[in-house]
């Protein structure tokens, strides 16, 4: 029974993945002027099925004396793309500008822990562009 969770859990990070390198490989395209796609026809068609695309995007500090200034700053974000059994999230921590320094896919399935989703075709690189597409300052 857990290694079916797994596997759909798997399978629906996958497609979570699938989905953003489009979006990345579409915006990419968009910012070079040869954007030809179905669904976008322009770099804020693109940006905006991003902005569309998570279901929460949220941050959080790191461990600090209350009421520091350290205590109002995020140090890592979280961007839930999909709930449910399964579930999937990019996670990653925050530079000093408040931009993402680097990014994790994550997934789950109901009563499961978070894994993180280990694919040799995953790129770091498509997820931080999509990332970075968020604004997490205040």
């Amino acid at each position: 029974m857990n290694e079916t969770k797994e596997n759909r859990a798997k399978d629906q990070a996958k497609a979570q993945y699938e989905s953003i390198r489009e979006m990345v490989e579409a915006m990419e395209m968009a910012n070079a002027g040869e954007l030809r796609h179905a669904d976008w026809k322009t770099e804020d068609d693109v940006r905006e099925a991003i902005q569309e695309d998570p279901l929460e995007v949220s941050v959080r500090g790191g461990w600090c004396s209350p009421g520091s200034e350290e205590a109002a700053v995020p140090c890592e974000y979280k961007i839930l793309l999909c709930t449910g059994g399964p579930a999937v999230r990019i996670t990653g921590r925050l530079g000093m500008h408040n931009e993402p320094v680097d990014a994790t896919l994550e997934h789950q399935d109901w009563f499961t822990p978070w894994v993180k989703y280990d694919d040799e075709d995953v790129d770091e690189n498509i997820l931080l562009a999509y990332a970075r597409e968020f604004y997490f300052g205040e």
